[in-house]
């Protein structure tokens, strides 16, 4: 009894072992089916794949997010540079500014036609005086009727295109006097300045005082008076100058008639028309002023330095 009681254990330990390795067998087996499924491949090894495709896919927008960076190369655009109708110094700053249009035409009140002197602007400058004589100047219109002349800044005066406009001009004080442009003045004097005669200044303010400031505008007087025009010196039908007189509004250009039509005479500084191989001379003459107003005058005779009345005349603006 002893010797059996003594083996019955041996046989549990080998009852058990057997289990164990069956057991073990079994998990080993099921874990090489698991292995074999596609479908049932483990996290982590999903996992990595996952991390993989996910690097391949963000690949490309990386490229594209570098691609759309500027390259260092590249050098900025540069800024506009201001073209030439840029405003004036502040001396000459307008007050208020005349509305454009892209395509000018004749408008009642406005000029599409003027230079740097607009209508219904009022410009801020200073006035000086000098000694005008008998009231001639580089507009070579000849003396005047009257001393209520004034110069012309040089800017301003925009190669005689000032010349003949008559001028309301107010000082501080709330002194005013109308002039008429006659004459350019030089540099150095400033855009929006206006050198008067002694005696359109004597009417703002004592000659002692030298230099004023002043504010000024364009003006479209009321006259009786006709346009006339005058040949240059010199002038026949192989060359000849043509100039404007008494004109109520500024002039902005002069034409003759030839057999094709209208042809614009170029303006000088000294406010004379020139036709250089004499087009047009002695012929028909159409003038239009700032406004777009158009003129037509019948041929008249050359006759040099002579002024010659026509009947026309601008409308007041």
């Amino acid at each position: 009894m002893a010797s059996h009681s003594r083996r019955r254990p041996l046989r549990k330990r080998r009852t058990a072992l057997v289990l164990a390795v069956a057991v073990a067998a079994v998990g080993v087996l099921l874990s090489l089916v698991m292995a074999l499924r596609p479908d049932s491949e483990p996290n982590a090894v999903r996992a990595a794949a996952e991390s993989a495709a996910g690097n391949q896919s963000s690949a490309p927008a990386a490229t594209r997010e570098q691609k759309a960076e500027p390259s260092p190369k590249q050098k900025p655009k540069p800024k506009p540079k201001p073209s030439k109708a840029s405003p004036t110094p502040a001396a000459t700053t307008p007050s208020t500014r005349p509305s454009r249009t892209s395509a000018p035409r004749p408008v009642s009140g406005t000029a599409s036609l003027a230079g740097r002197i607009q209508p219904q602007v009022t410009y801020k400058g200073v006035a000086t005086h000098y000694d005008a004589a008998d009231g001639d100047g580089a507009c070579l219109y000849g003396p005047s009727p009257d001393l209520m002349v004034a110069a012309m800044n040089h800017t301003d005066y925009e190669t005689s295109k000032a010349c003949g406009a008559h001028v309301l001009v107010r000082a501080a004080n709330g002194s005013s006097v109308t002039v008429r442009i006659t004459n350019e003045c030089p540099l150095p004097c400033a855009p929006g300045q206006l050198d008067l005669s002694k005696e359109a200044f004597a009417k703002l303010a004592g000659l002692s005082a030298g230099r004023i400031p002043i504010t000024w505008s364009l003006l479209s007087p009321g006259t009786s008076d006709t346009v006339s025009i005058r040949y240059k010196t010199g002038s026949s039908r192989h060359w000849c100058g043509i100039q404007a007189l008494g004109h109520r509004n500024p002039l902005a250009r002069l034409e003759v008639r030839t057999g094709s039509g209208w042809t614009r005479l170029t303006r000088t500084e000294y406010n004379y028309f020139l036709s250089p191989d004499g087009t047009g001379c002695g012929g028909a003459l159409r003038l239009t002023d700032i406004y777009g107003e158009q003129l037509t005058v019948d041929g008249l005779a050359i006759r040099p330095d002579a002024v010659q009345p026509t009947r026309v005349q601008f409308a007041r603006r």
